[in-house]
């Protein structure tokens, strides 16, 4: 009890300097600025201090990146949900980005969309004649950058993808608008008469959306992250204290979400599903907390244990899950 007085004496103590540090002018300590990011009209020239362009240098910045560099503990970096996607894959780390004094440092998405997959050239694509010849099927590869775990879209939906044996010798086959990753090489099967470019395709491109290492304190909220080659969000090591509430992980070519070693999180009403490998991915030393959230089966289980612990809604689960669901309204609980 004693040590815990003490605890909450030297915080309020912290509090109380940053709060007369804010009074004396020291801009530095005052906790739980905005920085603001608008994708579409905003300048990596400007500060960041409001949220629309105006005749001075403070209107919005255009990338997250940048306002992660202008961030600092306890701020509030405020994404504009605009309709075009953020397409960049951003780092928090170190204590620079870790929690304030009076709260944690906040990313909120507003709803907006962060994207990693991009367009498939043309030209990049290469006709396998031996699908024809096995199933009667016009069949198109494409050899991409990243090829352990990937992701094919249709404009911004994941395609229809069907899984390939380990054990497998040749690409299995295809229906119309089907797809594979066979020996690092995406397969794609086209409708009768038609050709790749005749379909908004889009693959991963980017690696990760969000890693989180070395930080504490954070919060990413109200955020749709899709379309990556391994992760929407990875907590890679030593991230304590995260916060992930209300976000939308899928499409992503390994997982929704990892939790590496030395990490924990909580997850709270939160929608992951399309993912290529598994929706949640734990690694051994973490520690994931699931509230209220839905995580889906629908492409890969719900959870793949890889070591560490879950707890859903309270609960500590064991193994590996194919669906995690949200409680009845009169059982939720919160973190």
């Amino acid at each position: 009890m004693a040590l815990r007085r003490h605890r909450l004496a030297s915080r309020w103590s912290l509090i109380m300097a940053a709060l007369i540090g804010c009074w004396m002018g020291d801009v530095g300590l005052c906790p739980g600025r905005d920085v603001f990011v608008n994708n579409e009209v905003g300048d990596d020239a400007f500060f960041g201090r409001v949220a629309t362009p105006g005749s001075t240098v403070d209107g919005p910045v255009r990338s997250i990146t940048r306002a992660i560099e202008l961030a600092q503990p306890g701020d509030r970096i405020v994404l504009a949900p605009t309709k075009t996607p953020y397409r960049e894959s951003i780092t928090l780390a170190g204590q620079r980005l870790s929690q304030g004094i009076l709260q944690d440092l906040i990313l909120d998405g507003n709803g907006a969309v962060m994207d990693g997959s991009a367009p498939i050239p043309v030209e990049a694509w290469e006709l396998d004649r031996h699908s024809w010849q096995r199933w009667g099927r016009t069949v198109y590869r494409f050899t991409p950058e990243q090829r352990s775990h990937q992701q094919l879209f249709l404009g911004d939906r994941p395609a229809k993808r069907v899984f390939v044996d380990k054990s497998a010798e040749v690409p299995p086959k295809l229906e119309p608008l089907e797809w594979c990753l066979f020996e690092g090489k995406i397969y794609f099967c086209v409708e009768p008469d038609h050709r790749p470019e005749n379909y908004p395709l889009r693959y991963a491109k980017l690696t990760v959306g969000i890693t989180l290492h070395h930080v504490h304190g954070v919060t990413i909220r109200d955020l749709t992250i899709q379309g990556y080659q391994l992760d929407g969000i990875s907590l890679a090591n030593t991230a304590r204290d995260i916060r992930l509430q209300r976000v939308v992980l899928r499409g992503n070519g390994r997982a929704g979400l990892s939790v590496g070693g030395a990490c924990r999180a909580d997850l709270v009403d939160s929608l992951l599903g399309d993912n290529g490998a598994a929706q949640i991915l734990t690694f051994p030393y973490s520690e994931l907390h699931v509230f209220n959230s839905q995580v889906l089966g629908n492409t890969a289980p719900a959870w793949v244990d890889k070591g560490g612990r879950l707890f859903v809604d309270g609960q500590e689960k064991e193994g590996s899950l194919d669906v995690i669901e949200p409680p009845s309204s009169s059982n939720t609980s919160n973190p």
